[in-house]
């Protein structure tokens, strides 16, 4: 497995739970730019509509010379998940609080694009500040390992 990009500021902003592995339905141009790394997930979100999974407000990167718009780069992405999946999915985000963000982007083994997404339930300020903390205890836990 090969990642490409994570996206750091759901799991600064969400609490991740119930992580899915979804393809991902990709035009020519994009699997070039993914693989080059054109991809920025941090504001992106996850609806359900219809029964599809869809990716909303990722930005990938025009490939090259293409003359693609800019509206084209964030445009709607279909995710292949199974009828069970995203039934259960649905089922989770009509509780309070609860929505579905991405969280990874990365090649599998077969060299095919995957998403992984997680049910995601919004952190509140203290949350983070405590999420900090601890980022910071560890830090220095670990640079105090390093220098003995």
């Amino acid at each position: 497995m090969r990642v490409i990009t994570n996206n750091k500021k759901a799991f600064h902003n969400f609490f991740i739970s119930d992580l899915l592995e979804a393809g991902i339905e990709l035009k020519g141009g994009e699997i070039k730019s993914v693989n080059s790394g054109k991809i920025n997930l941090s504001d992106s979100f996850v609806t359900i509509k219809n029964g599809e999974a869809i990716l909303r407000n990722c930005y990938i990167a025009p490939y090259g010379d293409e003359s693609d718009l800019e509206s084209q780069t964030k445009r709607s992405r279909k995710l292949l998940l199974h009828k069970e999946q995203i039934l259960k999915l649905e089922r989770k985000i009509m509780e309070k609080g609860f929505s579905i963000v991405p969280t990874k982007v990365y090649f599998n083994e077969k060299n095919k694009v995957k998403v992984e997404i997680g049910l995601a339930k919004g952190k509140k300020l203290y949350d983070k500040r405590q999420t900090l903390k601890e980022k910071a205890v560890r830090r220095e836990i670990d640079r105090a390992i390093k220098n003995s």
